[in-house]
């Protein structure tokens, strides 16, 4: 099956939206989590703009490993102590940061990154990993984009769990 996605807002809230609506027809009636967060990856990657990176990272009970992802080869481990991604998977909030090389313990898989958001994927009250969205714009997300990020996953979040999860 092919899938023409088209997304026409221009404001970031309404962008959010129209993602949100794909993300959740993409994922209608398919139980793999990996497939899944493969194609929200591309939807995400195609529908924000100023992106170097869209993907996920995966919660094995112990630290976070990649997943699914658009963009440059990055990190393959994460303790929840480090970084953006580890903080947002061990508070379970999101965490927009405006200069990730102000951030403490920042991890640096792409030097070109400036700014990141990253919020965490919860499904049944357990940890399933993060969505980590990276940009080369210093401050590039917005509120908007974080609400319209945590919407998205809120909406998706049980099929990104594994089977059994």
């Amino acid at each position: 099956m092919s899938y023409a996605l088209s997304f026409t807002a221009t404001e970031a809230d309404a962008r959010w939206a129209e993602a949100a609506d794909a993300a959740e027809a993409l994922v209608a009636g398919e139980p793999d989590a990996i497939a899944n967060m493969a194609n929200i990856a591309a939807l995400i990657w195609q529908a924000i703009p100023d992106l170097n990176w869209a993907g996920f990272y995966r919660f094995d009970g112990q630290e976070l490993v990649l997943g699914p992802f658009q963009g440059k080869a990055a990190c393959i481990r994460i303790p929840l102590d480090k970084g953006v991604c580890g903080a947002a998977a061990r508070l379970r909030a999101t965490q927009r940061v405006d200069d990730v090389h102000a951030f403490p313990g920042h991890i640096a898989c792409d030097a070109a990154s400036r700014s990141e958001l990253v919020v965490p994927i919860v499904a049944r009250d357990r940890l399933v990993g993060v969505l980590d969205l990276d940009s080369p714009v210093p401050g590039r997300f917005t509120a908007d984009d974080q609400s319209g990020a945590e919407a998205l996953v809120a909406r998706i979040a049980a099929a990104l769990a594994p089977a059994g999860f």
